[in-house]
Order: structure tokens, then sequence, then C-alpha cells
């Protein structure tokens, strides 16, 4: 029998933080291995684990798979989320997308120089509000269903749901207008493995602060 999958990454969101809101939502329990220094990241390198020298790594059924859209692919299959047919598997590759362009935009949003942060924090609001949010909302709207795909929990359902709290936690009121959105997060939030992974001492990590975007700077040799 194979054991947990193992997740080598540094101890915060960063691009590890949507697979782990994905094999959560599997109710698939996992295992962290944190990188907390440069050499430990090297020694990932140096024995040939990282193909492109690069984490997200997720050890899994006797593979090490790095890229996190192939991660995520591998995991949304094994786990019966990701749509029934090939056209549900391109609505939810479309949406998933849609969900990485804006999280990119929050991922970095702690690396912005500290004089160009406001006019960056605007431009991502005014994204949020007048561009992705209502094209989700659109699709949920157009179909009456409860999922944004063949009216069935998938990956694209579960990387937007962690999406929406991103955003709340820039600005609650981000969300007023899109009614239909609130009760998807509502929702998935309540199904009994994401609601376990939004209690207190789970393996979700909270948001960046200064102290964990140092070391993140450090383990990457970003500075």
């Amino acid at each position: 029998m194979a054991g947990k999958p193992k997740l080598h990454y540094f101890n915060g969101r960063g691009r590890m933080e949507a697979i782990r809101w994905l094999l959560a939502a599997a109710g698939v329990e996992f295992e962290e291995i944190f990188i907390k220094t440069p050499e430990d990241l090297d020694k990932l390198r140096n024995e040939g684990s990282l193909m492109f020298q690069q984490v997200p790594m997720v050890e899994i059924d006797g593979m090490k798979l790095v890229q996190t859209r192939a991660i995520f692919n591998y995991i949304a299959t094994k786990y019966n989320l990701y749509g029934k047919d090939i056209k549900e598997r391109a609505l939810i590759d479309m949406y998933a997308e849609g969900v990485a362009d804006l999280g990119e935009m929050l991922l970095h949003l702690p690396l912005c120089p500290p004089d160009q942060k406001d006019a960056k924090t605007t431009q991502i609001k005014e994204r949020i509000t007048n561009r992705y949010l209502p094209a989700f909302e659109k699709v949920l709207k157009g179909h009456g269903q409860d999922y944004l795909v063949g009216n069935k929990l998938s990956r694209a359902d579960i990387h937007l749901v962690e999406l929406l709290y991103s955003v709340e936690e820039l600005d609650p009121s981000l969300l007023a207008n899109f009614p239909l959105l609130k009760a998807l997060k509502t929702r998935v939030s309540n199904l009994p493995a994401v609601k376990r992974f939004l209690q207190p001492g789970s393996q979700r990590k909270p948001p960046m602060d200064e102290k964990n975007l140092e070391e993140a700077k450090k383990i990457f040799r970003m500075q």
C-alpha cells in the first residue's frame, strides 16, 4: 500500500498551498517535509529529485512530481475531481487557469516594492471586481448548478474557493456583489474534508507575513 504523499516546500503558502487544498478536499492525508535553508533546497537538487531544479515537489505513487499544473492534474484525475469527459476537463482547465492568473497577482503582491504597493493593490482589486469574479459568477448563473462544471465538485471549484478566501483577506467587501460565489464558498467550505482543513491546527498555512517572506527569500536566494 502506498504511503502518504510527501510535499516538499517551505513552511508557507506559495505555490504549494493550492496543492494542499486539493489533497485536503480529496480527503487525502499528506506529510510535509519543509525546506528550511538554501542547503535543504540544494540537497534536493543535487540528489536529482527536482527535474527543473524547482519546488513544489510532491512524492506520490512512486513519482517525484514537479510543475504545479502537472501535480494538480494528477491529483484531480486520481481522486475524480477532473470531470467526466474531455469537454468537462477543458472547462475545468479554462476556469483553473483564470484562477491561476489572478492568484499569481496576489502571490506576487507581498514582493511589490513599498512605493508601488498601493497602486498594485488598486489594480488587483479592479481586476477582481471587473474581470475575474464577474466571469465566474456568470458561469454559475448561466447553468444554475451548484458547481462550476457538471454539477459536481472539481478542482476548478476547489481552486476558486481557495482564491475567494485570499480575496477576502485582501478586502472582505470585494465579494459583496457576487452572491453565487459566496454560496459556492460556503458550499465547498462545508464539505467535511474541507471543513477539517479550515480548522485551526490543520496543514493550511496562514497569509504571508514579513517573517515568512524573509524566510522564503533566504531559502530561494531572492535577496
